[in-house]
């Protein structure tokens, strides 16, 4: 029997390379999370959220994969469109960049 997802992550996590770049996507990986959890609290299908947002589902589809980073506009009209308000939060990091 193979690995389960969660213990290959781990063992790909040990990689110095690979959490770096874990750690770089983790923001629109969050993004798309957010986006994933509006729409299925809304009971709605990627194809109804396109049609509400007049967009393609297929970029609906890009967005909950993390590969299209949304702008503000974009993400006021996944609100309106799964009757949600987005809320910006800025938290304290361990790591502050110059």
């Amino acid at each position: 029997m193979g690995k389960t997802l969660n213990e290959l992550r781990a063992d790909l996590l040990q990689d110095p390379g690979v959490r770096e770049e874990y750690d770089r996507l983790a923001p629109e990986f969050e993004v798309a999370r957010a986006i994933i959890g509006a729409r299925q609290a809304a009971g709605l299908t990627q194809a109804e959220m396109a049609q509400r947002m007049g967009t393609p589902q297929s970029y609906i589809a890009r967005l909950e994969a993390g590969k299209t980073m949304p702008n503000l506009r974009t993400i006021f009209r996944v609100g309106k469109a799964t009757g949600t308000r987005p809320e910006l939060v800025f938290r304290r990091t361990d790591a502050v960049e110059p």
